[in-house]
């Protein structure tokens, strides 16, 4: 439930330092990816789903472990393949002994019952596998032979997958990547990241033993906070234009509108906004400013926009037309 009141300053300024902090330990453990993880933070304060494009070996799975123990949250580890049935992660029912001797079936929670859940390399899962998930993401619950079972609050999904990987794979379909809020790409680190890594993870991961930074109650309340803060409306216009500006029919940027296939989706609007707003928290601003959209909207809307057939088989790159529209966007500001 929205707040009604305006954050006091007091309680902008101790949410800020709580972020920072857990920001700057996340930092210190996985070395080089200072802006990936500021935009995970965002998003899971934001309550949304993340999901993380990279090469193996990039920390995608160590920094997931280690939010989680920063956060004091359970957190649920399902490693896909194309054998893995939808009951694996949702749950299935089981034979229970009850008391009076008799075994009847039961429903027994999958993985998919945590607060935290990482579901690596979620592109190997087959498409009904992958489906057994849009419940859960939008709806917060899974409903198994008519029974609706709700899920821990707050509930997270964060899914890893291997984009250069093609064989065995299944790629999502355009509804299961309107329910991530953020798709982030996990860079390759610099010269100087990879030194520093050495520094502090040659013998071990210190992502892993990261220490309790706020438990689960602070988190919702700064969760909380975040959806107090002030968009005005002169903003929500603004989102909806940037949003207007990546459909085909668009003539804000006809040179990039030309290979849009299809724009973001109404949900996309609803997570750019969200988003936003932990970026204003973060910040330690009680109102949103454009700024703080256009800081989010590429990851907000990268996995929402479609190329043409045409555009893909030329190698049009997404990002660079997405960021074309967001740079005309924050000149019109």
């Amino acid at each position: 439930m929205r707040q009604s009141v305006n954050p006091s300053e007091a309680d902008l300024t101790a949410a800020c330092a709580d972020l920072r902090a857990l920001q700057t330990a996340l930092q210190r453990a996985i070395v080089g990816q200072e802006e990936l993880i500021g935009q995970l933070i965002t998003a899971c304060f934001a309550g949304g789903h993340v999901l993380l494009e990279g090469l193996p070996g990039m920390g995608k799975t160590h920094l997931i472990k280690g939010l989680a123990a920063s956060l004091g949250v359970i957190l649920s580890r399902v490693q896909c393949t194309p054998d893995l049935m939808p009951a694996d992660i949702t749950g299935s029912e089981l034979p229970v002994q009850q008391e009076q001797g008799a075994r009847l079936l039961g429903f027994r929670r999958g993985p998919i019952f945590a607060s935290m859940v990482l579901m690596d390399e979620i592109n190997r899962a087959t498409p009904k596998t992958q489906a057994a998930m849009l419940e859960a993401m939008q709806e917060g619950q899974v409903t198994h032979a008519g029974v609706s079972h709700p899920l821990p609050e707050p509930f997270w999904v964060f899914a890893t997958q291997n984009p250069i990987e093609i064989e065995g794979t299944y790629p999502l379909p355009e509804a299961q990547l309107d329910r991530f809020m953020f798709k982030l790409d996990v860079r390759y680190p610099s010269q100087s990241a990879l030194l520093a890594m050495l520094e502090v993870s040659l013998d071990e991961e210190p992502a892993e033993r990261l220490p309790l930074l706020l438990t689960p109650q602070r988190v919702s309340e700064i969760m909380q906070l975040a959806r107090s803060i002030t968009v005005a409306a002169a903003l929500k216009k603004a989102a909806v234009e940037l949003i207007l500006a990546t459909q085909p029919a668009a003539r804000q940027v006809p040179q990039a509108a030309v290979h849009f296939r299809y724009g973001p989706s109404p949900r996309g609007l609803q997570s750019l906004l969200r988003a936003a707003r932990v970026k204003a928290l973060m910040a330690g601003r009680p109102q949103l400013s454009a700024e703080d959209i256009r800081s989010v909207a590429l990851p907000a809307l990268r996995h929402r926009v479609l190329l043409t057939l045409g555009s893909e088989l030329e190698g049009v790159r997404c990002d660079d037309l997405l960021q074309q529209v967001i740079d005309w966007w924050s000149a019109q500001q």
